[in-house]
């Protein structure tokens, strides 16, 4: 076993999971950021969200997922990284409750969002006619579009059914 082996089983981690990591930690470096396992904890978390249904992750979301995973990590460095990945571009914070930040992974691609009142649940959506209308209507008013954000609010499907 070499010496870069032997330092990542020394972490805790299993040689499987170095790739993901290795390319993360290029990913890091290129954003001009220090490579740290929680730096790489944290990124990991919002890659492997990015299929699920939990793609919108708050400080607090963060700090309990490494807890499960028993990493021994203070929530004021979850706060620190998630600030640092922002400024990086890594992140996208996201104010969708008043004083609650959640951050989803940068895709690069425009989406909106639809988060439901009841229970948190935000859904995104993809679309083309709606971001072809709100250009129309910036064009009509000699208006340069720099960033945009629409989010619907409401109440999800699943919320519906158990109002019935």
């Amino acid at each position: 076993m070499g010496q870069r082996e032997q330092i990542i089983v020394s972490l805790g981690i299993s040689i499987d999971e170095c790739e993901p990591m290795m390319s993360n930690s290029q990913e890091l470096k290129s954003s001009g950021l220090k490579v740290t396992l929680p730096r790489l904890k944290i990124l990991e978390l919002f890659q492997s969200t990015m299929t699920g249904d939990q793609r919108h992750l708050s400080a607090e979301d963060v700090y309990r997922l490494l807890l499960n995973e028993d990493m021994d990590v203070g929530l004021a460095t979850v706060y620190r990284v998630l600030t640092q990945f922002e400024q990086a571009g890594l992140l996208i914070r996201r104010n969708f409750e008043a004083g609650k930040a959640l951050y989803e992974l940068n895709g690069g691609e425009p989406h909106d969002h639809m988060l439901c009142l009841t229970c948190g649940k935000v859904i995104e959506f993809n679309d083309a006619d709606l971001q072809m209308r709100q250009n129309e209507i910036a064009k009509h008013y000699q208006f340069v579009i720099q960033e945009r954000a629409m989010t619907l609010y409401g109440v999800c499907q699943d919320c519906q059914s158990k109002q019935k």
